[in-house]
């Protein structure tokens, strides 16, 4: 891939470093559109920004007259504290066009936007406050918060509102919309950030977001108004794919340790806060400990109702608890508390074993008082029993894991 930077018209005054905010449009094939959209943002930015801006058309390997479009616009928007600048590449891909313009930037905020302009621009000066302030460090536009208004067809709703659920259930993503073509980044931020982007695509920025959240960056959300762009040509099956196909590497990723989030959030500084009485990180712990308790629980009844016939309830309660006593160390050890590598490995999993001493104790002392109270008691009811006696042990285990296992010196 080669990448261009055309020179501006020899009239523009704008310097790299006089630009405050740069924006920037990817653009592949939009000869048609490109023209209107960037007099228009110009226009607005103009009117209604208060600091010197630059206009980045991002000429994503366009075939038709697109790149002769963006040159003369910016020659034609040439100004003192505005210009249009043109970069040009010879491989598609938004997210490499994204990377592409916001390295070659060294303004101190980076934002884009899609060249059908379905955001409002109002949005703007909210998008970016946050930004120059300093409080926040990647801000986005979405369209699925209270007080977002938005025109689009149901078949688009129902996929925008699925993938974000789907965000939510799979890489716990707080931010609520991924995929709105509005959003800002401080330029310090990006240049820890944008090295560890692989996508080149559409996924580019749902990738971005779920690292900044992991790093423990701030990403604050400007609810817009937001009308759909009938004319959208982007291919939904195909991005629907490779989307998938990120997910699944940020979630293998996340989960092997391969991602060097700790080293990000050293050097953000965003390190959990501590408070007396308050043990760091508590909330989140919490959900992710229940989330492996979930699975661990559903494997440990499928084990025992699978045994339980040919090896009778105690024996089948002590290999199902065994076998997901293992998985369940191994999950909370790699997931809940975040310790990597093999280093004390052995120790953590003979701990954990001792814990699960704890939960055989537990549910094979409340078998003992089911037959005593009721030898002819039901099947369903000692399933009962048994779950009541794992939430029991589930709660015992958090501590014993928070406090002892995987204590932090």
């Amino acid at each position: 891939m080669t990448t261009t930077t055309l020179p501006r018209a020899a009239t523009t005054d704008v310097t790299a470093a006089s630009a405050v905010l740069d924006v920037v449009v990817p653009v592949y094939n939009e000869e048609r559109d490109l023209g209107p959209c960037v007099r228009r943002l110009h226009a607005h930015l103009s009117a209604t920004f208060p600091y010197p801006f630059r206009i980045t058309v991002a000429d994503n390997a366009s075939t038709d007259g697109t790149l002769a479009v963006a040159t003369a616009l910016a020659g034609e928007l040439a100004g003192e504290l505005a210009g249009v600048e043109v970069l040009h590449l010879t491989e598609k891909g938004r997210g490499r066009a994204l990377r592409a313009a916001w390295d070659a930037s060294d303004a101190p905020v980076l934002a884009y936007m899609d060249v059908d302009l379905s955001t409002d621009l109002n949005a703007v000066l909210p998008l970016v406050a946050p930004l120059l302030s300093g409080h926040s460090d990647v801000s986005i536009g979405t369209r699925l918060a209270r007080g977002s208004r938005v025109v689009r067809g149901a078949k688009r709703q129902f996929i925008s509102r699925s993938y974000n659920i789907l965000l939510r259930g799979t890489l716990q993503v707080g931010f609520s919309d991924a995929q709105c073509g509005f959003k800002a980044i401080r330029k310090d931020v990006a240049e820890q950030l944008l090295p560890l982007v692989e996508d080149t695509g559409w996924f580019f920025d749902t990738e971005l977001l779920v690292l900044a959240q992991r790093a423990g960056l701030r990403i604050h959300e400007v609810p817009v108004d937001w009308i759909d762009d009938p004319d959208s040509r982007v291919d939904i099956v195909a991005t629907a794919l490779a989307d998938l196909r990120g997910i699944a590497r940020l979630a293998r990723g996340l989960i092997d340790g391969s991602l060097p989030l700790q080293s990000l959030r050293s050097r953000f500084g965003r390190e959990p806060l501590a408070a007396a009485g308050v043990p760091a990180s508590m909330p989140s712990q919490l959900l992710r400990f229940a989330g492996v308790g979930v699975l661990s629980t559903v494997a440990y009844l499928l084990l025992f109702a699978l045994l339980r016939p040919a090896a009778g309830a105690q024996a089948a309660n002590f290999a199902a608890l065994l076998v997901t006593a293992v998985g369940n160390t191994a999950l909370n050890r790699r997931l809940t508390f975040a310790v990597r590598g093999t280093a004390h490995a052995g120790r953590h999993q003979a701990q954990g074993l001792l814990l699960f001493a704890l939960g055989l104790a537990l549910t094979s002392g409340s078998l003992v008082a089911l037959d005593t109270a009721a030898p002819a008691h039901p099947h369903l009811l000692e399933v009962a029993v048994l779950v009541l006696a794992n939430l029991t042990a589930t709660v015992l285990r958090f501590v014993l894991m928070r406090v002892w296992v995987f204590r932090k010196a």
